[in-house]
């Protein structure tokens, strides 16, 4: 792995704790749905930082979580992998407004909290 790899993971594992941290302020601050969309972020970068340690070239520009796995050697069990479909619809739902209707109306405390744990262990996992 070349220095520049090691940064650019490094840059992406930052963003991603970063962005999980912003994600459990959102929550704590009862703003559950902007919550799970900082969870959908940090699990992006966490894969794309995973990109960045196995290849030479950029992560690819997509938000999409199950195309990003499918591109890393990620370690994630299978119900981990099973995850990803949902919290990717935070990125849509929390971004255009008849999609964030909908994730409002789902995004319960209870709910974000059953997701603010998944997403942990994830990041575990990744990170």
């Amino acid at each position: 792995m070349s220095p520049d790899q090691e940064k650019m993971a490094n840059a992406w594992k930052d963003g991603s704790r970063d962005a999980f941290d912003t994600a459990e302020k959102l929550y704590e601050s009862k703003k559950y749905h902007h919550a799970l969309f900082f969870c959908h972020l940090a699990v992006e970068k966490a894969l794309k930082a995973k990109y960045a340690l196995g290849h030479s070239d950029m992560p690819p520009y997509t938000h999409h979580l199950v195309l990003l796995a499918s591109k890393v050697d990620t370690k994630l069990t299978e119900e981990q992998q099973i995850f990803l479909p949902e919290i990717n619809t935070f990125n849509i739902a929390a971004r255009y407004d008849e999609e964030k209707l909908n994730l409002y109306k789902k995004a319960t405390q209870t709910y974000a909290q059953e997701w603010m744990g998944h997403t942990s262990e994830i990041l575990k996992t990744l990170l």
